[in-house]
């Protein structure tokens, strides 16, 4: 919970007189204050409790009494206090009672007896904490508060306790300006503040001119700059200002500059300006102010940012306020008070949530409601759903009026039709239908009047957004090894998630209110969206050209005919969007009906066709698509879109949607559509087939989910990055797979997939590739071994090594190169090591032997000859982009054969006849090199595959240390890409011996460290290997977490303690089951610490729910435990050799 203030204080000296009296006045002005009712000493460990209220408050006041140092958690709490204050800004205020500050900043007086008393108690090893206890102590003898000294002479308490409560009133008042004043005392000449109408722009500007106008020779507030302007002209206004900051009076300067003697006497003025409510970056520069003096400084409001960006050295968004500020706010006005009422909380709480914390409309609403019943409260919020406050109208609409003709439109058809949805959907639409609309949308952007936002989505959405916007040059990468080059790729997934359009919810209502007021019938207005109207307009076919859109909500609506002609008068129509909004179950279905037509007749000036449950069977066979940009008819009843025969421009037609359209068998012939982005056909269960897709060189995305009657992959252009065959009767992946070269994301979920091609490996972008729930018995397929060629004379790239006899091996050379270990499938090509430079041939002629087919891994020093003649062929990754691999549930999977070592995400639960895995050991530096690029958490999860042989687990065992080991040489070479952990799990009882050194049974385990042989400091780094029986997880629900609590003691027996946590989520499936025993690896950067000459490490580990308030259940047991340690040198800045990276 949040609090405004933290009460600190010696509950024995003064719980029960003056602090309890501090605290009543304190909650009596409605001040949220975290007070410890049953203050007693609680030992020197802060309470979680304590801690959170320290974090969670904007004020902290100390009341430090006689015995207020010698009760070890008071220390505690003002330690905690000072921490913060240094670290975050907190606002500190001491009140002194009956102490001299003297001995608080000398710690003098009784203060000396009980930081004593703290030494003399303590082990030499903790005596650090008392001296930063003590420093702490003083540093608030330095802070201005209140001597309250308690003798006769001393005025009453009460007094104080009066000018406290104001002040600190006026502290959390004033600690938004606190940022902007900082900013122009570090010599910022003009800063802006940029926000929407009502954000409290002029309110903060005028917070810091108070702030700092006695520190200037001259100041002048200059309110409502451009309607002044607007009103009564540049000039006068002008000379209005510069009256004022020289003091004299009847100033007229008619040109538009300032010329003498006026421009040398403003050039030795120090001066405070404040411009407020700027449109024009003009109305700044005509003001004068680069003619002001030195040390001068200019405030400028605008709501338009490029204002800002031409005529200020720094600018500022101001925010909405925060939930408990707004319900502040909004209380101070509805009740006179910094609380609300019990009453009224629910619904001042809904009128807070309703304004989205802007402060303009938190005082209109506020003092509107002053001194109202309950029941006007609840009629006032119903009209606000539909209708916006006059007084908060006025306002906005002023940065509507600014706007070209266009910008008006484009705004207003984002109000009614857009909100909420992708930037990039709306940017396209919107440009088919006014030039220039993406720097319109900028514009309405900077000015307020919309603004960017996270799309909200989902996994499955997740996974196509990164498969369009994630396009990773790998030559690039590899070309680029030095860590400079890798610093400049630190952009994560989430940073490249498209964005959506929106705005404030007050901005849409005034939108809909200018529509509103176009005229007093509906059928003249250029927007519908009232449900009641547009049922009326359709109903009676009471359309007109005046109409551009239609939005309907069918929940809103019972059935409905449509006759043939219901859109004939609408010429101008763009955009229809019938819809059902989500999660509204049962009311979901077919609201408009076809009246004894085969169809209705829609205009071609249609860019946005959006109609769920379309009732035709196709569509309007007089409608030309000339113009459209989105198709989408979900649940539609719809067969075919158009007759086969039928050419149609479909130029600018970029995505088609027809979910779960149950009817549709066909798919016309779309290859005009040169344009087209995204098909989608999910759940359309009736198709059997579908037309050639590889001439749309335009597509990205393509959906099938559910279409189980599909039976053939689909054909498809080069650049799909994004294909969806679950849950389809598609058997086989082919080798034309290897084609779609930008394909990212690939889902087979559930499909009736039983071989996937070799070559989708060669698929240089694959990203996320989901196989799970398939019949596959093994993956990827072994490739077969080369023909051979009918010319084996001529060079060939790669393969063509295989076909050299093995000439007689050189007598006694100096150094022969020792043969590559053997793969677990020799039938996977590999290149040779490149070759020394060959010394001179001797003139013999080297004798003539058959031809016969080489192993890939004997050395090249075998085949002087052919190192002569064939040149080392570039190193190809297989998977070289592949993180994410899921193949669980596969009941009839035996092999995971040659996997790329550096997986993300890699997960096998349930495979029950999973019996090898293995990982690739050829390339792993170029692979390596690779995963320096991303998130660095990796997830490898066997659970239930207990038909593993011993050799795989081995092989799962040494590929979670070899990342375990990239992690560590990440960090150690300061590469920061956020969290670094991994998290394996596999079936088993033992935990190796040779990857892990120091083990025990049960959950605790002690180890020495081994003493520092490096030339300087060094890290230490701690790898977790646990057994534990996951039979009964399933009742944890939710997801598990371990726990790591370790203690690191020094040479001189002081010591620190940490704890580290991993999550795995159990509800990937709701049925996921688990069986006994299993063996937990895990990793985490927070497990890597400074060695400041530890001796020892203790550890404790658990296991235990995420989330509380469900069914208690018990801890899974940790059965056994390991720990493997890494010790890294300070200040590596390469990759960690052998010989820097010890047991």
């Amino acid at each position: 919970m949040k609090h405004q203030v933290f009460l600190s204080f010696r509950g024995e000296d003064t719980r029960l007189n003056f602090t309890s009296h501090l605290h009543k006045a304190l909650k009596d002005k409605g001040l949220n204050v975290f007070f410890d009712e049953e203050k007693l000493e609680k030992g020197e460990q802060l309470s979680p409790a304590l801690s959170q209220g320290i974090a969670a408050s904007n004020l902290s006041i100390l009341v430090l009494s006689k015995d207020y140092a010698s009760s070890k958690s008071c220390l505690a709490e003002l330690s905690a206090i000072m921490d913060r204050k240094q670290t975050q800004g907190h606002i500190v205020l001491p009140i002194f009672y009956h102490v001299d500050p003297s001995h608080v900043r000398n710690i003098g007086g009784s203060f000396t007896t009980s930081f004593e008393g703290h030494e003399s108690k303590r082990p030499v090893d903790e005596v650090d904490e008392v001296k930063r206890w003590k420093a702490a102590f003083a540093e608030v003898g330095n802070l201005k508060g209140w001597h309250i000294g308690g003798d006769k002479s001393d005025r009453p308490e009460a007094g104080y306790i009066e000018e406290i409560v104001k002040k600190v009133i006026e502290k959390l008042r004033s600690s938004r300006s606190r940022h902007v004043s900082e900013e122009l005392e570090k010599g910022s000449r003009v800063i802006g503040l940029w926000g929407m109408g009502g954000i409290g722009k002029t309110t903060l500007a005028e917070a810091v001119y108070e702030e700092m106008s006695q520190n200037f020779e001259s100041r002048c507030f200059l309110q409502n700059v451009s309607e002044k302007i607007q009103t009564h002209g540049k000039e006068i206004l002008r000379n209005d200002l510069l009256s004022k900051l020289l003091n004299e009076k009847y100033i007229k300067i008619d040109t538009p500059s300032i010329g003498y003697p006026y421009q040398e006497r403003l050039n030795n003025k120090k001066v405070l300006v404040v411009l407020d409510d700027v449109s024009h970056q003009d109305q700044i520069a005509i003001m004068g102010v680069k003619h002001f003096g030195d040390g001068s400084k200019i405030i400028v409001t605008s709501r338009d940012r490029t204002v800002l960006d031409n005529g200020a050295d720094e600018t500022f968004e101001v925010k909405n306020l925060n939930e408990i500020d707004s319900l502040q706010l909004f209380s101070i006005c509805a009740f006179k008070q910094f609380n609300p009422d019990a009453d009224y909380r629910d619904l001042s709480i809904k009128f807070v949530e309703y304004t989205q914390y802007n402060p303009l409309a938190l005082k209109v609403l506020g003092c509107q409601l002053y001194n109202k019943g309950r029941v006007y409260w609840e009629s006032e919020m119903d009209k606000l759903k539909e209708y916006i406050e006059p007084d908060i109208y006025k306002i906005l609409k002023t940065s509507f009026d600014g706007l070209d003709e266009q910008e008006k439109n484009i705004f207003l058809d984002i109000a009614i039709f857009f909100k909420g949805e992708p930037k990039e959907n709306v940017e396209k639409i919107l440009s088919n239908c006014y030039n220039g609309a993406e720097s319109s949308i900028r514009n309405l952007i900077d000015k307020c009047l919309l603004n960017i936002t996270p799309l909200p989505i989902s996994l499955r959405d997740m996974l196509e957004i990164r498969s369009k916007f994630l396009k990773r040059e790998a030559e690039e990468i590899a070309s680029s090894p030095s860590r400079g080059a890798l610093d400049d790729r630190r952009s994560s997934f989430l940073d490249e998630i498209p964005q959506c359009i929106s705005m404030h919810d007050m901005v849409e209502l005034m939108g809909k209110d200018i529509v509103r007021k176009e005229f007093r019938v509906p059928r003249k207005r250029s927007r519908l969206w009232n449900p009641n109207e547009v049922k009326q307009v359709l109903k009676y076919n009471k359309g007109t050209e005046w109409i551009v859109g239609i939005k309907l909500d069918m929940s809103q609506i019972g059935k409905l005919q449509l006759c043939s002609s219901v859109f004939g008068k609408m010429l101008n129509l763009k955009y229809i969007y019938f819809y059902f909004p989500p999660f509204i179950g049962k009311q979901r279905k077919k609201k408009l009906h076809a009246d004894q037509v085969g169809d209705v007749s829609l205009p071609d000036e249609l860019r946005l066709l959006c109609w769920e449950y379309y009732p035709f069977k196709s569509l309007s066979l007089s409608f030309d698509p000339k113009n459209l940009v989105v198709l989408k008819l979900p649940h539609g009843n719809v067969q075919q879109l158009w007759n086969e025969d039928d050419h149609q421009d479909l130029i600018n037609l970029r995505k088609i949607a027809l979910t779960n359209c149950k009817n549709l068998k066909k798919i016309p012939n779309l290859l005009g559509a040169v344009n087209l982005e995204i098909l989608c056909f999910n759940g359309c269960n009736s198709l059997v087939e579908l037309p050639g897709f590889s001439g749309l060189a335009s597509l990205k995305t393509l959906q099938l989910h559910g279409c189980y009657n599909l039976k053939k992959f689909p054909e498809l252009p080069n650049d799909v990055s994004f294909l969806d065959l679950a849950e389809t009767g598609i058997e086989e992946v082919p080798d034309s797979i290897e084609h779609i070269a930008g394909l990212e994301t690939l889902l087979l979920t559930k499909s009736k997939v039983n071989k996937v091609s070799s070559r989708i490996s060669k698929l240089e972008c694959l990203h996320f590739l989901d196989l799970s729930h398939c019949l596959i018995a093994k993956f990827p397929e072994i490739l077969r071994r080369p023909e051979k060629p009918k010319e084996p004379e001529k060079r060939q790239p790669c393969s063509s090594i295989y076909y050299f006899s093995p000439l007689p091996r050189p007598e006694k050379p100096k150094e022969p190169e020792k043969p590559l270990p053997c793969s677990s499938s020799s039938y996977f090509p590999h290149p040779l090591p490149r070759p020394k430079k060959p010394k001179a041939p001797e003139a013999k002629k080297a004798p003539e032997v058959k031809k016969k087919k080489l192993r890939p891994y004997l050395s090249s020093s075998y085949f002087p000859l052919a190192r002569r003649i064939v040149y080392k062929p570039p190193k190809i990754l297989k998977f070289k982009s592949l993180e994410y691999l899921k193949m669980d549930h596969c009941a009839s999977l035996k092999l995971l054969s040659e996997l790329p070592p550096y997986l993300r995400f890699l997960d096998a639960h349930g495979c029950k006849s999973l019996e090898k895995v293995s990982f690739t050991r050829r390339n792993r530096d170029l692979y390596e090199l690779y995963s320096f690029y991303g998130k660095d958490e990796f997830f490898m999860i066997f659970s239930d595959c207990f038909s593993l042989n011993q050799a795989s687990i081995k092989n799962i065992e040494a590929n979670a240390m070899q990342k375990i080991e990239s992690l560590v040489k990440k960090w150690g070479c300061k590469y920061d890409y956020g969290p670094k952990s991994l998290f394996c799990c596999f079936p088993g009882s033992e935990i190796s011996a040779s990857k892990f050194k120091y083990q025990r049974m049960n959950s605790s385990l002690k180890l020495k460290i081994t003493p520092n042989e490096f030339s300087g400091s060094r890290f230490l780094s701690f790898a977790i290997c646990l057994v534990v029986d996951l039979t009964h997880c399933h009742k944890y629900n939710r997801d598990l977490r371990g726990i790591c609590e370790y203690q690191l003691t020094a040479f001189d027996g002081s010591y620190e303690k940490f704890k580290c946590e991993w999550d795995y989520k159990l509800d990937f499936e709701l049925h996921w089951k688990y069986m006994g025993d299993h063996v937990l690896i895990l990793f985490s950067d927070k497990m890597i610490k400074k060695d400041e000459d530890y001796v020892e490490a203790a550890f404790e580990f658990y296991i235990k729910k995420c989330y509380h308030g469900e069914a208690e259940v018990e801890d899974i047991k940790v059965k056994k435990c390991g720990v493997h340690v890494y010790c890294v040198a300070e200040n590596n800045t390469g990759p960690i050799s052998p010989c820097t990276m010890k047991m």
